[in-house]
C-alpha cells in the first residue's frame, strides 16, 4: 500500500504502525501530534512527560499489587489469620492465671503461649510489610517454618513431651508451623500471582512494567527501612524459634531419666502425682510402720532431704519414709490454675490412696512446705502421729510470696522459659545433667517450676492463706509438733522469729523447739543441723507411733488411771489416761505428757509378755508389767 494515501503526522494524523507496536507492548500511545525530528528532538523518550507517554512515576500510590484481586484476597486471608490466632493468643495468656475448660497442659502453658507467639509476631510483621516483599525476609521464614517443623515432630515423636504438651501445645506448634509458611507464601504472592490455568502474572513486577513502562529495581529510603525492619523481626523470630528447638531438645533428653517410684492419675485423672516411699509397711510384729511424709520447701524433695531421709532410715532414726512432687515439681505434672494449698492437700491425698499408702503418718516439711502439711494434718487427723516443721514459713508472711512484683517476674520468667536461655548456656558449658534440670540445681529454670511458683503466689495470699488459717482452727489439739528454726534467718529477719514463736502454740502438745544458730533457711545443709533434725525424729518424733501401739482402753473404771512409761533408751516419757472407754490414746483428750518423769527401774517387776493387750485387758490385778515393744521398753502400772 502506498504512503501517500496516509497524511503526514505532522497534520494530526496517527500512526497506525506506531499504535499497532504500542498495544503489542501493551502501551496506549497518546502522541497524535508527531512532528518530523529535528535538532531539538531528544534522542531518548521521556517517560514520564504525559504529553507524550501515558506512563505513571513508580512514586505514584496508583503503581501498588493491590490493584490484583488475588493479592487483595491473600493480604484478606492473613488478615483473618491474624485475628484467629490473637484470639488463640488470649486465652493462652489467660490459661496461665486461671485454665479455662479443656486447654490445660501438664507441662506448663508456657510452650504453648511462646508458639503462639511466634504465630502471631510473624503475621503481624506480614501485614505491616505486606506491599514490600524481599528476599531476605522469605528466606529467614522458609528457616523459621523449618525449624518448627523440626519441633512438631519431636513433639509428637517423644511420649513424655507429648503427654505434657497435650493437644494444646501440638496444636499450638503446627499452627504456628503453618503460619509461618503462610507468610513465606503470601510474601511470594507479591511478587508473583498464580493465575488459574498455565498464565503466570507477576504480581508487583507486572503492575509496573503496565503502569511505569519497566520493572522497578530500585527502593526508596521508606522502602529500604521496611525491608530492614521485616528483616530484623523475622530475624529476632527465627532466633526464638531456634533456642525454643534446643529447649525442647533438652526436655526429650531429659526424659529419658525414669523417676523413682511411681505416678499416679488424680483430679479426675487429668495429671499424674510422682510418689516414692521407702522401707517396708509393717514391722517385724505384723504392725504398720509410721511412715515420714516428707514435703519440700521452696526445691523438690529429691534434691536435699532425699538423702537425708536415706540417712536417717541407715542410722535407725526412721524405718519408713514417702515423699510426693507438688504439682509442677520435679516429675509430678502441672495442675490448672488456681492451685491452692487444699487442692495440692487433696491431690497428694488421692495419689496415697491410689498408691495403698494408709499411715499413720509423721509429717515432716521444710519452709513452704509446712503449709501444705498443716492443711493435709487437720484433714488426717487421725493418721497423724506428730508435725515435724524445719524453719517453716507462717501463714501471716504469705504476703512476701504473693507480692505483685514476684508474681510479674516469675511472669516474665516463664514467658522466657522456652527460649532456655539460662538452661542452654547450663547444659552446654556447665554440662549440667538431666537430673540436675528435673530436681537440681538447674530445676528452677525449667517452665513447669515457674509455673508451680507462680501458681503459689497468685493465690498466696488468699486462697492458700484462706486453707491454712482454717486448717489452724481444726488441728487436733493433742498432735505433738516439733519446731527446727535457722539461727541466720531469724538474726535477719526480726519478724521471723516471732512467727517462729507463734508457731510452736499451734497445738497444745509442743515437744521442743530448737534454734539452729549456724544454720541457714535449708537447716539440713549444715551437719548441726541434719543432726539436730534426726534427733528429734529419733528422740521425740518416734515417741509418737506409741498410740498406735496401745489398743483400746477396756475394764478400767473411770478412776482407775493406766500409766505408761516409755523409754526409747534415750529419754523417758509418761503416758496417762483416765478414760474407760474403747478408745485409742491418742483420742483421749485427758491424755497427758511429761517429760521429766524419769523411767523407774524398780517399776518393771517382770517382763516377758509379746503384746500390749497383756497389760490392761480386764487385768486390773496387774501392778506393773514391763515389756518391750517395737524397739520401746514400756512399763505399765495402776
Amino acid at each position: 500500500m502506498s504512503t501517500k494515501n496516509w497524511p503526514h503526522n505532522g497534520h494530526g494524523a496517527s500512526d497506525p504502525g506506531r499504535d499497532r507496536d504500542d498495544l503489542a507492548v501493551g502501551r496506549s500511545s497518546v502522541d497524535t501530534h508527531h512532528h518530523e525530528p529535528d535538532e531539538h528532538t531528544r534522542l531518548l523518550p521521556n517517560r514520564v512527560d504525559s504529553t507524550s507517554i501515558s506512563y505513571l512515576s513508580p512514586d505514584d500510590p496508583a503503581v501498588s499489587p493491590y490493584n490484583l484481586w488475588t493479592v487483595r484476597l491473600v493480604r484478606a486471608i492473613t488478615v483473618i489469620f491474624t485475628c484467629l490466632t490473637f484470639i488463640w493468643w488470649v486465652l493462652m495468656l489467660v490459661s496461665v492465671f486461671v485454665t479455662p475448660p479443656g486447654l490445660h497442659a501438664r507441662g506448663s502453658p508456657f510452650f504453648a503461649f511462646s508458639y503462639t507467639t511466634i504465630a502471631l509476631i510473624t503475621l503481624i510483621t506480614s501485614l505491616l510489610f505486606f506491599a514490600v516483599p524481599s528476599q531476605p525476609a522469605r528466606v529467614v521464614s522458609i528457616v523459621t517454618a523449618a525449624l518448627l517443623l523440626v519441633d512438631v515432630v519431636m513433639m509428637l515423636a517423644v511420649e513424655k513431651t507429648r503427654h505434657e504438651e497435650l493437644w494444646v501445645g501440638v496444636a499450638s506448634v503446627i499452627w504456628a508451623t503453618l503460619m509461618a509458611v503462610w507468610a513465606v507464601a503470601a510474601d511470594r504472592t507479591v511478587q508473583n500471582v498464580l493465575t488459574l490455568g498455565w498464565n503466570c502474572q507477576w504480581g508487583k513486577t507486572e503492575e509496573e512494567e503496565r503502569l511505569t513502562g519497566r520493572p522497578e529495581t530500585r527502593r526508596t529510603l521508606l522502602e529500604w527501612v521496611q525491608v530492614l525492619l521485616s528483616s530484623i523481626m523475622l530475624t529476632l523470630v527465627s532466633i526464638v524459634v531456634l533456642l525454643t528447638t534446643c529447649t525442647l531438645t533438652l526436655r526429650a533428653l531429659d526424659a529419658r531419666v525414669a523417676p523413682p517410684g511411681e505416678r499416679y492419675w488424680v483430679d479426675e485423672d487429668k495429671y499424674q502425682i510422682h510418689l516414692f516411699c521407702s522401707g517396708p509397711k509393717v514391722d517385724a510384729h505384723g504392725n504398720r510402720t509410721t511412715t515420714v511424709l516428707f514435703e519440700g520447701g521452696e526445691d523438690a524433695v529429691e534434691r536435699e532431704l532425699w538423702q537425708f531421709a536415706d540417712n536417717a532410715v541407715k542410722n535407725g532414726s526412721i524405718a519408713r519414709y514417702c515423699f510426693a512432687d507438688r504439682p509442677g515439681i520435679a516429675w509430678s505434672d502441672a495442675a490448672p490454675s488456681p492451685l491452692s494449698a487444699s487442692m495440692a492437700s487433696d491431690v497428694l491425698s488421692q495419689a496415697l490412696s491410689r498408691a495403698g499408702e494408709e499411715g499413720p503418718w509423721v509429717l515432716a516439711s521444710a519452709g513452704i512446705g509446712s503449709l501444705y502439711s498443716r492443711v493435709f494434718s487437720s484433714r488426717h487427723g487421725q493418721e497423724v502421729r506428730g508435725l515435724l516443721m524445719i524453719d517453716p514459713l507462717h501463714e501471716d508472711l504469705l504476703g512476701r510470696v504473693g507480692a505483685p512484683g514476684r508474681g510479674f517476674r516469675l511472669w516474665l520468667q516463664g514467658v522466657l522459659s522456652p527460649c532456655g536461655l539460662d538452661r542452654i548456656p547450663a547444659a552446654i558449658l556447665r554440662h549440667r545433667s538431666a537430673r540436675d534440670r528435673i530436681y537440681g540445681g538447674s530445676a528452677y529454670q525449667s517452665g513447669g517450676v515457674i509455673f508451680a511458683k507462680l501458681q503459689e503466689s497468685l493465690v498466696a495470699n488468699s486462697l492458700t492463706r484462706r486453707d491454712v488459717v482454717s486448717s489452724r482452727t481444726i488441728q487436733y489439739k493433742t498432735t505433738p509438733v516439733v519446731v527446727v528454726t535457722s539461727g541466720v534467718q531469724m538474726r535477719k529477719d526480726s519478724e521471723w522469729e516471732s512467727k517462729q514463736r507463734d508457731l510452736t502454740h499451734l497445738t497444745s502438745n509442743l515437744e521442743n523447739w530448737d534454734i539452729v544458730d549456724q544454720a541457714p533457711h535449708q537447716v539440713w545443709r549444715t551437719l548441726e543441723g541434719r543432726e539436730m533434725i534426726e534427733k528429734r525424729l529419733r528422740r521425740n518424733l518416734k515417741g509418737f507411733i506409741l498410740p498406735n501401739i496401745l489398743f483400746p482402753l477396756s475394764g478400767l473404771m473411770p478412776e482407775q488411771g493406766l500409766h505408761f512409761v516409755v523409754d526409747d533408751g534415750v529419754a523417758s516419757k509418761t503416758l496417762t489416761s483416765q478414760s474407760s472407754q474403747p478408745r485409742a490414746v491418742h483420742d483421749l483428750p485427758h491424755l497427758e505428757h511429761d517429760k521429766n518423769i524419769k523411767h523407774a527401774d524398780d517399776a518393771a517387776k517382770q517382763a516377758g509378755s509379746t503384746t500390749v493387750r497383756d497389760l490392761y485387758l480386764d487385768k486390773p490385778s496387774f501392778a506393773w508389767k514391763s515389756l518391750d515393744v517395737r524397739g520401746f521398753k514400756v512399763t505399765a502400772y495402776l
